[in-house]
């Protein structure tokens, strides 16, 4: 696993965050759309891809999954799904990804990540620290760290983002 410094990546994620979220509106007017991961974090190493918050009423998250396909995303395999969250990958622009999201559930909990980050300088540099500490491990094993990680920073062990 390789990170990047944030001037490496976070301009390219930005303008493509911008292009997406008009195509995501245009689709889904009433969806919640938020810049959400290391790429809206200053200052954060990432591994340069970019996640998006979809939120959407809890009755149309199924068919929104269905809608944002349309953008050529597909149903993320090897990760958290269920009747709130559903996890989308592009099929034409690499380290693309969207968390579809009922609105008002716990899922909502990768806006409070980010907002607590972005509030916190020194999370952030332990958070760098963390991502410093996994180069060259495998992805199962860094995404096990990291939801370590998070679910301190929520303040809530039983809750592990993957």
């Amino acid at each position: 696993m390789k990170f990047f410094r944030s001037e490496q990546y976070q301009p390219r994620c930005l303008q493509l965050y911008e292009q997406y979220t008009l195509e995501i509106k245009r689709l889904l007017p009433d969806a919640r759309v938020e810049h959400i991961g290391a790429s809206s974090v200053p200052s954060a190493l990432s591994k340069g891809d970019l996640d998006i918050f979809v939120g959407v009423d809890p009755e149309y998250v199924e068919v929104s999954v269905r809608t944002l396909q349309k953008l050529g995303f597909q149903e993320k395999q090897d990760t958290l799904r269920t009747p709130e969250l559903c996890m989308l990958e592009s099929q034409i622009v690499n380290d693309v990804a969207l968390q579809v999201v009922a609105n008002g559930s716990e899922s909502e909990c990768y806006i409070e990540f980010r907002d607590k980050l972005i509030a916190t300088p020194r999370l952030v540099e332990r958070y760098n620290e963390l991502k410093r500490g996994c180069e060259g491990m495998e992805h199962d094993e860094y995404r096990d760290r990291k939801a370590i990680f998070i679910a301190q920073v929520l303040g809530d062990d039983s809750r592990y983002i993957k």
